[in-house]
């Protein structure tokens, strides 16, 4: 019981990646960048239960160092997880750290929770994962929900889960790729299939701009 209450009781790990161009359109953060990254980038390693995905998080734990952020590993992460909003790099890894790596804590200490992230993102290119498959950005062309699953759950053998987000300044209410997630088991090692969440409505496409 003082396991879980400390470090949060969780069954699996998400790993959340984002794509820029709808994070940037639909936040409410001034941004430091004129044009979004064009590729898929970390938002975070989460933990989740199957009955309330996106818990736990602001678990009691060992809160960020930023000198555990080795320089090497610094550089790395400036590529694959920035600060996409804000461009506080250093901020964005801390608050990560701060409300959900510190749920695994037992699992993976501070350096091991963004190396091993890191090495995620590295494993497979979503972004030239869906342009291999001719699903480019485009401002009109539409997909459905499996169109974009389909090339991800074919190159790494594993069914993501996508998360969108609506755009209220457009018509019809459409759908706006936001994040595709992969899932892992409890000692975030093995990859394993999602189980789809609500964050794509099936019956309106989506846009992927």
């Amino acid at each position: 019981l003082c396991f879980i209450m400390s470090t949060g009781s969780y069954v699996y790990f998400q790993f959340v990646q984002q794509w820029p161009p709808t994070t940037c359109r639909l936040s409410s953060k001034p941004s430091n960048q004129h044009r979004p990254l064009q590729r898929f980038t970390i938002h975070g390693l989460w933990q989740g239960n199957y009955s309330n995905p996106r818990k736990p998080s602001n678990c009691n734990g060992s809160q960020f160092n930023f000198m555990k952020v080795y320089p090497q590993l610094r550089t790395k992460l400036k590529r694959s997880w920035p600060d996409v909003e804000g461009g506080n790099d250093t901020k964005f890894w801390e608050g990560e750290w701060n409300k959900h790596g510190t749920c695994s804590e037992r699992t993976l200490n501070q350096m091991q929770y963004f190396e091993v992230s890191h090495a995620m993102w590295r494993s497979y290119n979503i972004t030239n994962i869906l342009k291999d498959a001719h699903i480019v950005p485009n401002p009109t062309q539409r997909w459905k929900y499996s169109d974009i699953v389909s090339p991800i759950k074919t190159a790494t053998g594993r069914t993501p889960t996508l998360r969108c987000k609506t755009d209220p300044a457009m018509p019809n209410n459409s759908q706006l790729l936001h994040e595709v997630v992969f899932c892992y088991g409890y000692n975030a090692k093995l990859h394993i299939d999602c189980n789809r969440t609500a964050g794509c409505r099936n019956h309106i496409d989506i846009l992927f701009q």
